[in-house]
């Protein structure tokens, strides 16, 4: 569904991508790990258009992405979470989420003019959606309150249902489980997973928690510095000695 063809980005003098390839095939759950600074987020920014690469092909179902704006790719039905909350305050949850429907509503002067015969039944169908992606991430009790007042755990949960209401058919999750505790983690993941089943997506997932990872994904790919150390199922790509020394430091470095 979607390659990444030997991408390059950098920013002035900095290295963030070199020469990375990944594929993802319809349907997976694919790991994307690494470091902090190792080019995870870079290549999420590429595939979704805020910062393309400036070498490589990148392909989602067989059309090039590279030049298209954002808007357009989403367009696409590729839709995001983020690794800092963008929700928007002042709005309550159930405002939030609708944005997520924007790239299927199609506005005008006239149809407003006319609303009552026209922009309320698309609102109303919207709306439909919506409502059916907050009963299936359980988040009813808080649909109608202000943003600001919802802890942490339900607000990634309510970014994930934003990206879902998209319909997207590549759902791109950067580090969803961030600050979460055990019980918080167990219920997203278990979201991730009914959300692949029940509405058919292929999910590229970043994430810090490796037992989260282990568990999700079909495959990974690790990145350190830019470049592709390994890939794999999670078990054998997790347990690689390049892998492992560039988390963890190498046993000289440990024993000096």
């Amino acid at each position: 569904m979607l390659v990444c063809d030997g991408i390059s980005r950098w920013f002035g003098g900095v290295r963030a991508l070199a020469d990375v390839s990944i594929s993802i095939n319809r349907g997976e759950i694919c790991g994307l790990v690494g470091p902090n600074g190792s080019g995870k987020t870079t290549i999420v920014n590429a595939v979704t258009g805020f910062y393309p690469p400036q070498k490589g092909r990148i392909l989602f179902e067989d059309k090039s992405l590279v030049g298209l704006k954002p808007h357009r790719i989403a367009k696409l039905r590729i839709a995001r979470t983020f690794q800092n909350l963008a929700l928007f305050r002042g709005m309550s949850v159930l405002d939030n989420i609708m944005m997520g429907r924007h790239i299927h509503m199609q506005p005008s002067a006239l149809a407003t003019f006319f609303y009552w015969a026209w922009a309320e039944r698309d609102e109303l169908r919207q709306r439909e959606l919506v409502e059916d992606t907050i009963d299936f991430l359980q988040l009813q009790d808080v649909r109608d309150a202000p943003i600001e007042v919802v802890p942490l755990g339900l607000q990634k949960r309510i970014e994930l249902a934003r990206a879902l209401v998209a319909e997207p058919r590549l759902l791109i999750l950067d580090e969803p489980m961030a600050g979460m505790n055990q019980e918080e983690k167990e219920y997203m993941a278990r979201f991730i997973l009914d959300a692949r089943e029940e509405r058919g997506l292929t999910v590229l997932l970043i994430e810090h928690h490796m037992d989260v990872v282990a568990a999700l994904c079909d495959r990974v790919t690790v990145l350190s510095y830019g470049e592709k150390l390994a890939e794999g199922a999670p078990s054998e790509a997790l347990s690689d000695p390049k892998v492992v020394a560039a988390y963890l430091g190498s046993k000289k470095r440990h024993a000096a």
